[in-house]
């Protein structure tokens, strides 16, 4: 009995992965808002990284949560690293594109609480005197993250920060 019962757990594991196996191997999660405020206004918030404690949903998540600032004040070369509770773990964000007013792509380097290495996104859109902004999330999955997706919606999940983050930048620019 105890023998078929440890040949079925191997069988339902093996079964798992390889369903896991075969999900994609790339991510991509992406959210738009529109912010009444032309687009140099909105990229300045995104484009100097010490701004992002003003909207970021991260930073909410950990008030004590370590951070650092080096590099460039902004743009290209500007570097961010955090090291902070369960929620937000440990990691650096470094500006590595910078086109005023129309994109800002940050390298996202995540050690902990799992190592993952991904590219975040911000495109400006003009719409008359409003700007769409999209903040998007691409990278790699690797076995591991294939199966969390098989649990856990992380498309729901990123995507609620973003939309959470995206409309805290909305209420701070509109106001001021």
């Amino acid at each position: 009995m105890l023998k078929k019962l440890l040949v079925a757990v191997v069988v339902l594991v093996a079964v798992f992965l390889g369903v896991a196996a075969m999900q994609p191997s790339e991510f991509r999660v992406a959210r738009t808002a529109l912010i009444d405020a032309p687009a140099p206004v909105v990229f300045a918030e995104v484009n100097d990284l010490r701004r992002w404690e003003a909207w970021s949903p991260y930073v909410k998540r950990d008030p004590a949560m370590q951070k650092t600032y080096t590099g460039a004040p902004a743009g290209v070369g500007a570097v961010y690293a955090w090291n902070g509770n369960s929620e937000v773990g440990e990691g650096r964000a470094t500006i590595v594109e910078s086109r005023p007013n129309e994109l800002i792509r940050v390298k996202l380097e995540f050690l902990r609480p799992f190592a993952a290495t991904s590219t975040a996104d911000f495109t400006f859109q003009p719409q008359g005197d409003a700007t769409a902004v999209t903040w998007s999330l691409a990278g790699q999955n690797n076995l591991v993250a294939k199966a969390m997706g098989l649990m856990i919606d992380m498309d729901a999940m990123i995507g609620s920060d973003f939309e959470t983050g995206l409309a805290a930048m909305k209420a701070m620019v509109e106001k001021s």
